[in-house]
């Protein structure tokens, strides 16, 4: 049995045109793929404009549009859970406090909306007498976060928390650092307690300073501590 091959001038030229299709297309991947390496390694180490975090539940997506306002009213937690964040010198109005853990590599959690904040729920709760932790994002891809301008507060600025029942709490900030990454696991520690020892507290959490396209995180972490205001 023997196999005829078409030699035709129809059929080479259709090869022909084939093959020039299929090199472009080689030179074009090949192309792409030297210049996002190239992109990348420039920007290692740089400050993001348009921040990105990773911090968050795993397997969801950031959302980067604000809550409407109706959200915002129709949220609704227990009487004794924190509901709102306000924050005025960080221009944060009645944030929502939604209760998270931790993820599988036992990281604490984040919102998946970048306006929202985390409380986490193994800490205590406002009026409680303890230390209670809330994390936000930094920000979306295009958008920045609830807590872009963390670092800016300083001693004696204002964090209201408001719980579900409507009762108001005020801390005065105390402590505001930026820690290296490699050492923001070791630093938990203390901001899980109060600065002053015996006065209940709130520490704020986010990520900042230069962007890892390696680590795909940015390479500090954002530790706000304040004690309550009794008046």
């Amino acid at each position: 049995m023997s196999l005829k091959i078409d030699f035709s001038p129809k059929r080479i030229v259709k090869w022909v045109v084939w093959g020039i299709l299929g090199v472009l297309l080689l030179a074009f991947l090949i192309r792409v793929a030297v210049w996002e390496d190239a992109y990348y390694r420039e920007k290692e180490g740089s400050e993001r404009d348009e921040a990105v975090t990773v911090v968050g539940p795993e397997d969801e997506e950031i959302v980067e549009i604000p809550p409407t306002e109706e959200e915002v009213v129709e949220y609704t937690v227990g009487p004794k859970r924190p509901r709102y964040l306000t924050v005025e010198k960080l221009g944060v109005y009645y944030a929502r406090i939604l209760p998270m853990g931790v993820n599988s590599k036992g990281e604490l959690n984040t919102p998946n909306n970048i306006f929202d904040v985390g409380w986490y729920e193994a800490s205590y709760a406002p009026g409680e007498g303890g230390t209670m932790v809330l994390d936000g994002h930094n920000g979306g891809p295009r958008v920045h976060g609830v807590f872009k301008d963390l670092p800016s507060l300083a001693a004696g600025d204002i964090i209201q928390v408001e719980r579900g029942d409507g009762v108001k709490y005020r801390y005065s900030v105390v402590e505001n650092v930026t820690v290296p990454l490699v050492e923001a696991d070791n630093y938990m520690s203390k901001a899980m307690r109060s600065p002053e020892p015996g006065k209940e507290s709130v520490t704020l959490i986010s990520c900042t300073g230069e962007w890892s396209q390696t680590q795909k995180t940015y390479l500090s972490r954002q530790f706000t501590r304040a004690v309550l205001i009794t008046e």
